[in-house]
């Protein structure tokens, strides 16, 4: 990341302030390059009952049988969207992963407090399936599909790496899945109102959710990250996350420290001139779709 930039960043501090958050995404909405013109989009593709059940796909002429990328989004677990008129967030992942080669696929799930755990892992297996059912006719392989999630959508998406019970196939259907800035157990997270909208008023019964063990337990290739100026609360779950990896595995785990990089920063920063974020996710698709 380039001096200035990461200075700017600093500037915002690490808690998820309004400064920070429109701060961010007005830097990188400004550094975006665009949409790829050879990048084809269908919109709004439902893939379960409820209005939010929609998905983008994004690809580029002639891909066939190509790895399938999907994102999901963040909010805190009340709020956000795949797609918002005139912001070129969260299209520009999407149209990353067809500039290289893939299908790339942005969703919208549920949100809290009218949906509560576990209706983020709950949607994601519907949009699994979908895939698995669809995709090809995209260009798509449904044997290759790759999840992937910031923030909240991080945490979707490892409730559904983590809890077998909803997965549509054998290893959930996916050859790996990317978590960026996730909290993975319930029952040492700092309570929060968004925790509670979305897992419920009472903590004593927030174990259910975790997705510590399962992640642990998971034959599925894992890669999360962690910025370098994410809160304290994700800091800590990164950190207890290498921790009782080391003790299960004796091995590390696929987590990368984002140098410079905020809460919101990795995923506003694809489509732009910075391009190690793209590298990174680019590079853990292809191997594990190989």
């Amino acid at each position: 990341m380039n001096p200035e930039l990461r200075k700017k960043l600093e500037s915002f501090g690490r808690d998820l302030t309004p400064e920070l958050l429109g701060g961010t995404n007005q830097i990188f909405a400004e550094m975006n390059l665009g949409m790829d013109p050879d990048t084809q989009v269908a919109r709004d593709i439902s893939y379960g009952p409820d209005e939010r059940n929609r998905l983008d796909i994004f690809r580029q002429e002639g891909t066939s049988g190509a790895p399938v990328l999907v994102f999901v989004h963040g909010g805190g677990f009340v709020m956000g969207d795949k797609h918002t008129e005139g912001s070129p967030f969260y299209s520009n992942i999407g149209d990353f992963a067809a500039r290289r080669g893939m299908v790339g696929v942005t969703i919208t799930y549920r949100l809290a407090p009218a949906n509560r755990f576990p209706s983020g892992p709950e949607d994601l297996a519907l949009a699994v399936q979908w895939l698995k059912d669809n995709v090809a006719d995209y260009g798509g392989d449904p044997d290759r599909i790759v999840l992937s999630g910031q923030s909240a959508g991080a945490v979707h998406v490892a409730g559904y790496v983590a809890h077998k019970r909803f997965h549509v196939a054998e290893n959930g259907g996916i050859a790996g899945a990317i978590m960026m800035s996730g909290m993975f157990d319930t029952l040492t997270c700092t309570p929060n109102d968004f925790h509670r909208a979305y897992y419920g008023d009472d903590p004593q019964v927030w174990g259910q959710a975790s997705c510590m063990a399962g992640l642990l337990n998971a034959r599925i290739p894992l890669c999360f990250t962690l910025s370098e100026l994410d809160p304290q609360d994700f800091q800590t779950q990164a950190a207890q996350l290498v921790g009782a990896w080391g003790v299960a595995h004796a091995a590390y785990p696929e987590m990368h420290l984002l140098a410079g990089h905020n809460h919101l920063s990795p995923a506003l920063s694809i489509g732009s001139g910075e391009k190690e974020i793209e590298r990174l996710v680019a590079g853990f698709a292809k191997r594990v779709t190989r």
